[in-house]
This record gives C-alpha cells, structure tokens and sequence, in this order.
C-alpha cells in the first residue's frame, strides 16, 4: 500500500479552501477542513485593527485559538500538506493548535500558503516547535489560478 497523504487546511476566507481543493485533487489526498471552534467573522480578520481577533492571537506567540472536531485517523496518514493563509508573514497560531494536538512522529509536513502579497516568511520557524517529531518541509505559497499541472510538478518536485 502506497503512502497516503492528507490535505489539511485553515481557510478564514475561502481562498485556502480553493488551493486545498486542487491540491488534493491533484494529490489524490483526502481533504480535512481545521475549522476554529469561534468562526471569525470579517471584523476579526481586520489587521488594520489592532484590537480585532486576528491581530490579537497574532501578537501573542502562546495563543491557541481552539479547533471544532477532531481528525480520528491521523494515524493513517504519512504525508500531510498543511494549508493556511499568511498572517503578519506566518501562519495563524490555529496551525500551531492543529500541530500540537497530533503526533506527528516519523510523517512528513509540506506547508502550502496563499498570501495577499508576502512569501511563507518564518513559516516554518514558528512551525517547527509544535511539531518537532515530523519532517517539515520548505512550504510553497499557492496563489492565483493554479493548474493541475503545475501542482503535480511540485507534488514530483517533493518526491512524494
């Protein structure tokens, strides 16, 4: 049996949710959404606001905004691409809540993003430490009208 890869994803917007979708139809992965317990609502996700939900978990590296559910077969899994949207040049500190509630050991974490304009910044930095049992890969941000073409090139490029 070959190794099977998940495609787990946060999206506050939906535009994380698109690149999941095609991600995992290109990967021939199971799709799971890491949905926050609390939905944010547009107000939250006002980085202009410095008291908005968003930019409050964001200043704190200790916050972790809970998930609703849980994954009962994570163990079934090898390979995991890890979905989210850029924060403050990172990922939302509900990734690190998602990381730290698996083991993770011996698996292979691919971080994919989609940004409004930054790269995957200190991604991984501040990824690392949730997951310190799993290989984290360099992530890719995935933007604008991706191909299946394109995506199944990366996916060969990783060797997975």
């Amino acid at each position: 049996m070959g190794k099977r890869t998940l495609v787990a994803y946060f999206s506050a917007s939906g535009v994380t949710a698109k690149a999941a979708q095609k991600l995992a139809e290109a990967a021939g992965a199971d799709l799971y959404e890491i949905k926050p317990e609390v939905p944010y609502t547009h107000a939250d996700l006002d980085w202009m606001d410095k008291k908005s939900r968003s930019s409050v978990e964001m200043k704190d590296s200790a916050s972790r905004p809970a998930i609703a559910g849980k994954l009962e077969n994570m163990d079934s899994y090898d390979q995991i691409f890890l979905g989210f949207p850029i924060w403050w040049y990172v990922a939302p500190t509900i990734i690190n809540t998602f990381l730290e509630s698996y083991d993770f050991s011996g698996k292979t974490i691919i971080p994919f993003a989609t940004s409004g304009g930054s790269g995957m910044g200190k991604t991984n930095e501040k990824l690392q430490p949730s997951c310190p049992s799993a290989t984290l890969l360099q992530g890719k941000v995935l933007n604008g009208r991706l191909s299946e073409h394109e995506l199944k090139d990366w996916i060969q490029e990783l060797g997975l």
